[in-house]
Order: C-alpha cells, then sequence, then structure tokens
C-alpha cells in the first residue's frame, strides 16, 4: 500500500488526473486526526502537503493528554518556562520517552500509539518488610526490568510489600499490575537461566493484592503464586517468567488535580515461610491498552 501510495503521489492517476500532492493540508491534517502517530509519520514522507499536516499543531494537540502542561512542569530535564515555545509534535516526542522521577524509581511516559498516560514504579520506591536484612531479601541487578535492580526474596515468614504513588494522571480509566518472577534468575551465554532452590511456600497460602485511591476507590484480588499442578492444568506455566497480577481498575475523573494510588502485596500467615520470589515494580496504564497489548 505505500509503494502504491508513493507512485500516485508522484504519478497522479497516470493520465493527468489528480494526485495526492493535490489534496489541501487542512483536509490532510483532518484525516490525520483519526491516525496514530506512527501512521501519521510513515505518511509524512509522502509528499510536502503531507509533510506539512504531519507537523500541525493542531494534529498533535489532538494526540496529547489534556494535561500535558503538568506533565512537563513535574519531569526532570524540561523547563516548564520554554516548553510552550515547542512544537506540539517536539512536545508529543519528549513525553513518548520515559522519563525517570523520584531518584530514577519511578517513569512515566506516554504511549506512543495512543498518546495515554502510563507509569512504572520500581521496587525500590516501596516498602518492603525485612529488606534491610540480607538473611531475608536482597537487591539483584538486572537486564530484565526498566530499572537497574529487582528485589529478591530468599525466605521470609511475614511477606509484605507495599507503595503509593501521587501523581496528576489524565482522565482515563487505569489497570495497576505488579511483576513478579518466580525462582531466581540470571543469564548464561546469553540465555534466561532459572534457579528454584529458594521457590518454596506459595502454594499453601494465596497472596493478597490491594489497591486504593485518595477518592475512596477500592480493589483487590487473591491467587496462589505457585500453583504448580493447576498451571499444568490452565496450559499456563508461572515458574521461570514474568508475570502481571492484575490487582484492580481506578477510574481518574476531570476534577482529579491529582490522583494518590497506594497498593500492597501480602502473605503474613506466619505459620509458614516463603520464598524464591523477584519483585520488579508496578505499572498504572490505561486498562483497555493493557488488554490491547496482551492481544499482541
Amino acid at each position: 500500500m505505500g509503494a502504491s501510495l508513493s507512485l500516485l503521489a508522484e504519478n497522479g492517476s497516470g493520465n493527468g488526473g489528480p494526485s495526492l500532492g493535490d489534496i489541501p493540508e487542512s483536509c490532510v491534517a483532518c484525516v490525520f486526526l483519526y491516525l496514530t502517530p506512527p501512521e501519521i509519520c510513515n505518511l509524512a514522507r509522502l509528499n510536502w502537503a503531507f509533510r506539512g499536516a504531519a507537523s500541525s499543531d493542531a494534529v498533535w494537540e489532538a494526540k496529547l493528554p489534556s494535561n500535558y502542561h503538568n506533565l512537563l512542569d513535574i519531569l526532570p530535564h524540561t523547563d516548564g518556562d520554554t516548553h510552550h515555545k515547542l512544537s506540539k509534535k517536539a512536545i508529543f516526542a519528549i513525553l513518548s520517552r520515559p522519563h525517570p522521577l523520584d531518584d530514577g524509581n519511578k517513569e512515566v511516559w506516554l504511549d506512543r500509539f495512543s498518546g495515554r498516560v502510563c507509569m512504572s514504579i520500581s521496587a525500590k520506591a516501596m516498602a518492603i518488610t525485612g529488606i534491610e536484612d540480607r538473611r531475608y531479601w536482597n537487591w539483584v541487578p538486572t537486564e530484565e526490568s526498566r530499572f537497574p535492580v529487582i528485589a529478591y526474596l530468599q525466605q521470609i515468614w511475614w511477606f509484605e510489600v507495599a507503595g503509593v504513588v501521587k501523581f496528576p494522571l489524565n482522565p482515563d480509566i487505569y489497570t495497576l499490575s505488579f511483576r513478579i518472577h518466580l525462582g531466581k534468575f540470571s543469564k548464561r551465554l546469553g540465555r534466561h537461566v532459572c534457579k528454584f532452590e529458594h521457590t518454596h511456600g506459595w502454594g499453601i497460602k494465596p497472596v493478597r493484592f490491594e489497591l486504593s485511591t485518595s477518592d475512596g476507590q477500592q480493589a483487590s484480588t487473591e491467587c496462589f503464586l505457585d500453583d504448580t499442578e493447576q498451571d499444568v492444568a490452565n496450559g499456563s506455566h508461572k515458574r521461570g517468567c514474568w508475570i502481571d497480577i492484575k490487582v484492580g481498575e481506578f477510574t481518574v475523573s476531570e476534577s482529579d488535580p491529582e490522583t494518590e494510588v497506594r497498593f500492597s502485596m501480602k502473605q503474613i500467615d506466619c505459620t509458614h515461610s516463603k520464598g524464591g520470589l523477584c519483585v520488579d515494580s508496578v505499572s498504572i496504564i490505561p486498562s483497555n491498552l493493557r488488554e490491547r497489548r496482551r492481544g499482541f
């Protein structure tokens, strides 16, 4: 299709008729309002009219979240006094890159297809029971995360990980998930290798996941992290893989200038120990965007 459009742009209909170059830039811009940013950038290569429409502030402002000014003000390495001088396309490019916050323990970015706000919170930004005692927990360097380290649990009886984030999220419906990994992983000859000598206790009692927001929304779920027989029956395998545990959804309305979200995962039944678990991060992304990614 791209080759056909390029040929039409250069030669018209082949008999002296109208070509894509004859379409007014304003009409092209109206069409671009219904396309994704990557599609717009691809079509910008066709001709001058498409290129001009692909740089239009009106087109790119429609792709930005309504509170993008607030995002620019709080992100590091951006000058709140000068960002208004940038084109809306340049602002979208800035915000669609992951930006570290809170000493690099959080990242925020815009999804480059939809322009919607996404966030990830490292285990470093969470309160983890026993994290100071290396008999229980260790920080492990990794290349399999957005962040440089993950928390690895060797063994503990009281397991609790909790966190809070306060951020000007754009009005939307968001899903909060924990990203975890059963077993201690490493790389050997460039391959992902897992060890499970510490992995135990996750099939005895379920782990409880909870979230709450400053406006009273709540959600929770419980699941066994290591139910091997059930996993095999369902055709799924949790051991040795990064898995996302969906805690629940919450809604941010137009009237919320800043949203506070609290989240936790816990298994505090001290009748048995548990261990061999990696805790990477918590993600907050628009709900249907998460489902679309799972579909892909």
